[in-house]
Parts: structure tokens; C-alpha cells; sequence
């Protein structure tokens, strides 16, 4: 099911952050160890103090949840619970051991302003989470990284990234449990302001058109999101396009359609950019980095590195951007990203001439090529004199150089 309705960027993020964090070898050391995990705390909580869904006590809800599960597919098994909470919101959690069952909480306050529909929607939704084993990827993240860990920038943003993808497709979960367009954006509408669609007279079709206004803010550079849900924007119209699928009518748009749509709504996603100085920049750290480390005809791993560490902080996927750009005209977009960022913000000067002698630094060779380079863009793009960079090379030899032991062998 995952496989036809999932995202196959979800699916490769997914499988990157597992790889990535050693996810086969470190799971089996978990097991081993017999660490438990946040879940048992929640079970004890919610069996302690909120309401367990149960066919002899609530069982109209009973029957709604597990319908959904029917209408899902999904043969494991969950206990349902209703918590006395004010926010609107459900959660799902993995059961931890296999054959327990899994658990999906529902806050009474959605409880009370769903309908019937809306709340399948919602319930849909969470059980597209277990569906689609993101809780399970969501534990190891929080195992490796517990608390207030700091988690490498780039892994920051493709787990973001994930995050908000799978809330995407979960979406596609709930909208199976309730296949009604109108249904789920009243959903919407009630999570993000609390009010009810039809008492406040709201009608799907200007809500819409609206929702394209608010999508086109962010799609002109006017809005980053950082959380790990996507925008509502991007939500509405993600699950809009679905519903007029193939998937839901059989002339519907294809596959294809559905995947252009969804990858214009990702691009979105993908922005980590605040402004014009940042998308330059970027630009820069590409090819001042290309151009200095292939200087001496002999690019290391420890200067890629170095460069992708540095792009990182503004893309999502920096080894495809190097590799874009690598393509193209280095040394023209190179000079052109310096001039911009000097007309733009001229204090970023220094900067650049620091990353720029950092590159030389980071293969612990400091070659008479890369000096000579470094020197000529300094004073020809930068305006120092030999003087003025020689001054903070020297500054930088001091603080970051540290000689390569094969030297010494």
C-alpha cells in the first residue's frame, strides 16, 4: 500500500537517515541491551489517566476507529485512547515490542469539534503514521540524538524534511479513511483556527482559491517553515490534488500529473534559504570551493568535505548542488557571486577570503598553487592587497593548520 500511495522522496530520505544513523546495527544493540523506550511511559499515562476506547464503554467510537483500520487495511493491533486535553491534536505511537499493540491518542477538544467524518479523516491520518513505520524511524532519531543533542545541519534538514513528507503522505491515509475533499477541509480549517467551516459560512471553493494566494507567498521566497509539519498551504493543496487522481476516478489526472504536481509543492519544502545574499552565497561556496581545491589538480576528501559542510547550511542536498554547479560555468558563476555579495552586503568581504584560505587548509598541504590562487582572487575580486591577505592567512595558519602526519612518516 505504502509503495502506491507513498512519496518516493519520503521513501529515500526515510532510507537515508536509517543508513545514516547506523539504523540495523544500533536497533540490534537497543534490543540487546533491553533499553525501554518512551512509549511504555505513555502507555502507563494514558491507561492511568484518560479514557480507553473499548467496545462495551464507547462503543460508537470503538466502532469509527477500527472501521478506519478495516477501510486501511491495517491488520495490527491499536488501542485507542481519549485524553482530557485542550489542543486540538492526535498522536500516534509504535508499539515497541512486536505483537503489542500500537497506540493512537485523540485530545477530547478534537473529539468535540469533529464530526463524525472529520475525526475519521484524523484517525486516518495517525494510522498512516503507523502504516507507514514513521514512528519506528522517529525512536531511533530520538535514541541517537536524545534531548537537547545537537544534530548535524545537514541531517537536521532531511529529517525535517522527512518529517514533513511523511505528514504528506499520512494525509493520503486519512483522506482513504474519508474520501470526501470538502470533509478534510473542514479538518483543516477547524485544526488551524478552531472554528467550525460551516457555522462561519465558509464555502471549499473560496477556501481554495484563497489557500493558492498563501501557497504563491511562499513560493516567491517570502516565507521559510521549520517545523516538522508542512505549512496548511501546501497540506490543502497536496491532499486536493490527490483526491482528483487516478487514484479516487478513474479519469482523473495520471500518476504522472499527480507527480508533477507534488514535486512543485515539495520545492517549497526544500527552500532552507532566507534571501537573495543566502542563494548567492551558496553559489559562492560551491565554486570558490571547486576552484581552489582543484587548484594544485588534486581534490581530497577532506576539502569536499569541507565544502559540503559549509554548503549544508543552505541546502538541503549539497552534494547535488556541488554537482550541479560542477557542471556549468564555474568560474563565470564564481565571479558573479562575488560581486553580487559585495554589492548586496560588502562586510561578507572577509568571509569569503577566510573561506576561501580554509580550503587550502583542509588537506594539511598547503601548496604553493592554492596561495598563489588564493593571493590573485584576493586582490583582483576581493580588492586586498597582498599584504592585507597574507595577514589573515597567516592569522588562519595559526589557528587551523595542523600538519599531516604522512609528512612526518
Amino acid at each position: 500500500m505504502i509503495a502506491e500511495y507513498g512519496l518516493p522522496l519520503e521513501v529515500d530520505l526515510s532510507t537515508q537517515i536509517y543508513n545514516a544513523l547506523q539504523g540495523n546495527v544500533v536497533e540490534e544493540i537497543i534490543k540487546l541491551a533491553k533499553i525501554p523506550f518512551s512509549d511504555n511511559y505513555y502507555r502507563s499515562m494514558l491507561e492511568g489517566h484518560s479514557f480507553k476506547v473499548e467496545e462495551g464503554t464507547l462503543t460508537r467510537y470503538y466502532n469509527i476507529f477500527n472501521e478506519i483500520k478495516e477501510t486501511l487495511q491495517f491488520t495490527e493491533p491499536v488501542d485507542f485512547y481519549i485524553t482530557g486535553d485542550s489542543s486540538v491534536n492526535a498522536f500516534a505511537i509504535a508499539a515497541q515490542e512486536e505483537g503489542e499493540p500500537n497506540i493512537i491518542n485523540v485530545n477530547s477538544s478534537l473529539i468535540q469539534l469533529m464530526t463524525d467524518d472529520e475525526l475519521r479523516f484524523v484517525i486516518g491520518h495517525e494510522m498512516g503514521h503507523l502504516i507507514n513505520k514513521n514512528a519506528t524511524l522517529v525512536k531511533l532519531i530520538n535514541f541517537v540524538f536524545p534531548h537537547n543533542a545537537t544534530i548535524p545541519i545537514t541531517l537536521q534538514y532531511k529529517i525535517r524534511l522527512w518529517q514533513q513528507l511523511s505528514e504528506l503522505v499520512a494525509d493520503r491515509f486519512g483522506y482513504m479513511a474519508m474520501p470526501n475533499i470538502n470533509v478534510c477541509i473542514s479538518a483543516f480549517f477547524k485544526m488551524s483556527s478552531g472554528l467550525d467551516f460551516n457555522k462561519m459560512d465558509m464555502k471549499v471553493e473560496a477556501f481554495l482559491e484563497d489557500n493558492k494566494k498563501r501557497l504563491d507567498y511562499f513560493r516567491n521566497d517570502k516565507g521559510i517553515n521549520f517545523a516538522t509539519h508542512p505549512i496548511n498551504p501546501i497540506r490543502v493543496e497536496a491532499l486536493n490534488q490527490f483526491s482528483k487522481s487516478v487514484f479516487f476516478n478513474e479519469k482523473g489526472t495520471s500518476k504522472e500529473e499527480l507527480e508533477n504536481g507534488m514535486d512543485d509543492l515539495i520545492e517549497i519544502l526544500l527552500k532552507v534559504r532566507n534571501t537573495e545574499l543566502d542563494s548567492y552565497m551558496a553559489d559562492f561556496i560551491a565554486t570558490a570551493g571547486l576552484i581552489v581545491a582543484n587548484s594544485d589538480e588534486q581534490i581530497t576528501e577532506h576539502e569536499i568535505e569541507l565544502i559540503l559542510s559549509e554548503l549544508s547550511v543552505l541546502e538541503i542536498f549539497p552534494k547535488s548542488f556541488l554537482n550541479d554547479i560542477a557542471k556549468e560555468d564555474v568560474v563565470k558563476i564564481f565571479k558573479e557571486s562575488i560581486q553580487k555579495l559585495l554589492e548586496i552586503s560588502p562586510e561578507t568581504r572577509e568571509g569569503m577570503l577566510r573561506y576561501l584560505i580554509s580550503i587550502s587548509l583542509a588537506d594539511k598541504d598547503i601548496s604553493v598553487k592554492e596561495v598563489e590562487l588564493i593571493f590573485n582572487i584576493a586582490q583582483a575580486e576581493l580588492g586586498y592587497s597582498h599584504t592585507e591577505a597574507a595577514q589573515i592567512y597567516s592569522q588562519m595558519i595559526q589557528v587551523d593548520f595542523t600538519p599531516s602526519l604522512n609528512s612526518l612518516c
